[in-house]
């Protein structure tokens, strides 16, 4: 199907600056979606922003403002520039993909990688 590999995680003060990247491979698919998640210690996974084909995105209320989400349609990447970092966005961060794949018939897909950790701390 449809693979996800995160890169750009790591150590950051508070008020420092991160950017993560997330890049699609697999054999004859489309991306509908393409999002940003995250899992802090003992909570549950929640979304941190979204970004469609048409570039439409939209973001959780905890990081609007702060973290901004792009990507490129011809290389299939998706990105989360993280400014403003707060010890509270220490997370895993999840890249996570839907669209339609074709292996002799269309199916769709939802994918995720294997997240990236992302601590914030001085």
């Amino acid at each position: 199907q449809v693979q996800l590999v995160e890169s750009g995680g790591g150590l950051v003060q508070p008020g420092g600056s991160l950017r993560l990247s997330c890049a699609a491979s697999g054999s004859r698919f489309s991306i509908d979606a393409m999002g940003w998640y995250r899992q802090a210690p003992g909570k549950q996974r929640e979304l941190v922003a979204t970004i469609t084909s048409g570039g439409r995105s939209d973001y959780s209320d905890s990081v609007k403002g702060r973290f901004t989400i792009s990507r490129d349609n011809a290389k299939n990447t998706v990105y989360l520039q993280m400014n403003s970092l707060k010890s509270e966005d220490t997370a895993v961060y999840y890249c996570n993909a839907v669209g339609v794949y074709y292996d002799g018939r269309y199916s769709s897909y939802e994918s995720w990688g294997q997240g990236t950790q992302v601590t914030v701390s001085s």
